[in-house]
């Protein structure tokens, strides 16, 4: 404990008095956000889980229950994209902070009016006597409106949920520069206590709010929350910010530039990322190593642990003391990386400790736990803990590598970040493939569920979990440990340094230098057509 404390101590030295200001504010409002987000994550998909579920029962039809959640998930994956890739566009015209507060106001906005739609159409809390023992398949207390509602709403909040999510991944680098240990430590130390919230509020959610107020009503807190970290993030500093204004359509009248600028720049924000990442060997791995990644994880929360809940032990509330424990693995998986900074240099090692841990997922189609018993939802929860370990550990050095590398890349277009651009292509490419994969692969685990019995026959998943777990995380394995080997200097077990490149400067300390790309003169173009003298970057 000693040697932890000193540590964390340590590392929290590094950064100069205006970082640590801006780093504690931030880690505030993160905390306040992401509470606020399991209780309403959570409870959406609890709440449409059993509102599907009921209404084939009181319609005396087959369940289609998991391919409308996963429409309904795969469109919020979609609108995200749009709200990730109108990023890189928004921080080039506005200082970062002030999009995050917006964005995170709009979310909390659309929250708040589907707890009013509940109650103006006859919502209530749950029923006391139901507290304890809550009757199976029994929701009349639910508001009396059409269950695909919940849909549009949802699709909103997914446009504010994506820039949020984005602006996270760009923001680190906007306060501590471009040294890829800073920005390690940075990220890894928002991770610990951004999931130290999320697991409290993943088991809050299940064991208190839901409870005790319903599916319908246990997210009521979430706009309160969501409004202080708009106010808690709106003391960031301006992180140097000036304006640069756009250069495009600029004899247009404003409305026409207005508007056609904005479609203008989301398709240069996909091109230049795009073409950043599959022009050039050194990003190109990012599109398994992350987007892929960064997938499986949200799949395994979404989408195996609503469908295990619910099928499996016959409560959907439970789903999100599963979320509680892959939280719990993220924490975990984050203090490793802010513990080991210095002893794993590069993210290699941590990605295929990631893509091991996704093997562990092949229990659960043999596994067939009595009904009704919330200890089983703890156990998936454990299991859940070394799979979200390996995405976190990842996730957060892999996020620290792209900033410190673009950082010292700088895209000739003047109208948008290619930070921005990169973050985004890489987060919408996760998207667009939840998006497709979620309602399909809901639909066949319904056509499980009701070719083996239904909800008055004994149905059970226990097949489709096989595919949809156990098949497709394996061939994402594949991917993800193949793609770990395409870095430059990625074949020995714990890489020093990939590329060649020294990515534990700032770029003031580098900026007379000569930065120049030593990739192989034919297999790989990277980014010289951007120029790669430092002096034209910094």
């Amino acid at each position: 404990m000693p040697k932890i404390i000193g540590t964390i101590t340590d590392s929290w030295r590094a950064f100069t008095p205006s970082e640590k200001r801006d780093i504690a504010i931030y880690i505030a409002g993160i905390m306040l956000y992401k509470f606020g987000l399991e209780a309403f994550n959570g409870s959406i998909v609890a709440l449409a889980t059993n509102r599907y579920d009921y209404d084939a029962i009181r319609s005396n039809t087959p369940a289609k229950t998991f391919e409308r959640v996963g429409l309904l998930t795969g469109l919020n994956q979609a609108f995200q994209c749009v709200g990730s890739i109108l990023i890189a566009p928004l921080i080039k015209r506005f200082p970062t902070k002030n999009v995050l507060a917006c964005a995170i106001l709009v979310f909390g906005v659309f929250t708040a009016i589907l707890l009013i739609v509940d109650a103006a159409t006859g919502g209530t809390f749950v029923p006391g006597a139901y507290r304890s023992q809550h009757p199976k398949n029994e929701f009349s207390y639910y508001g009396d409106y059409k269950t695909d509602g919940i849909i549009p709403i949802y699709c909103v909040t997914g446009i504010a949920y994506g820039m949020v999510e984005l602006i996270r991944r760009v923001i680190p680098r906007d306060i501590v520069g471009g040294n890829v240990q800073k920005l390690r430590r940075m990220d890894s130390l928002v991770h610990i206590f951004y999931e130290i919230s999320g697991t409290g509020g993943a088991f809050c959610t299940a064991l208190a709010l839901i409870p005790r107020f319903g599916n319908n009503f246990s997210f009521i807190i979430t706009p309160i929350f969501f409004t202080l970290a708009a106010a808690i993030w709106c003391f960031i500093s301006k992180l140097g910010f000036k304006v640069a204004k756009a250069e495009v359509l600029t004899k247009q009248p404003t409305y026409i530039k207005a508007v056609l600028g904005g479609f203008w720049l989301f398709g240069e924000s996909v091109w230049t990322g795009g073409k950043t990442i599959f022009t050039s060997r050194r990003f190109i791995w990012l599109v398994p190593g992350y987007a892929f990644a960064l997938y499986v994880h949200r799949y395994l929360e979404n989408g195996i642990a609503p469908a295990v809940a619910r099928r499996y032990l016959g409560n959907s509330a439970w789903s999100q003391i599963m979320v509680g424990g892959s939280n719990f693995g993220e924490l975990l998986g984050a203090a490793f990386v802010f513990m080991f900074t210095n002893l794993i240099p590069t993210p290699i090692p941590w990605l295929r400790i990631d893509c091991l841990m996704l093997l562990i997922v092949w229990y659960l189609p043999y596994w067939y736990p009595p009904m009704g018993q919330v200890k089983y939802a703890w156990i998936v929860a454990a299991t859940f803990i070394p799979v979200s370990f390996g995405w976190a550990a990842g996730d957060v050095s892999l996020a620290a590598y792209i900033q410190a590398s673009l950082a010292r890349v700088e895209s000739k277009t003047t109208n948008v970040s290619a930070l921005g651009a990169v973050m985004a292509f890489l987060y919408s490419t996760y998207i667009v493939i939840y998006a497709i994969t979620s309602p399909l692969l809901g639909r066949y685990i319904d056509s499980v569920y009701n070719r083996t019995g239904g909800a008055n026959n004994g149905g059970h998943i226990q097949e489709a979990i096989q595919y949809v777990g156990g098949v497709q995380f394996t061939i994402i394995f594949a991917l993800i440990m193949a793609s770990t080997f395409i870095p430059r200097g990625s074949f020995s077990l714990n890489p020093k340094m990939l590329f060649n490149e020294n990515l534990d400067k700032d770029l003031d300390e580098v900026a007379d230098a000569t930065f120049v790309m030593q990739d192989d003169a034919k297999g790989d173009t990277d980014l010289e057509a951007h120029g790669t003298d430092l002096e034209q970057k910094a």
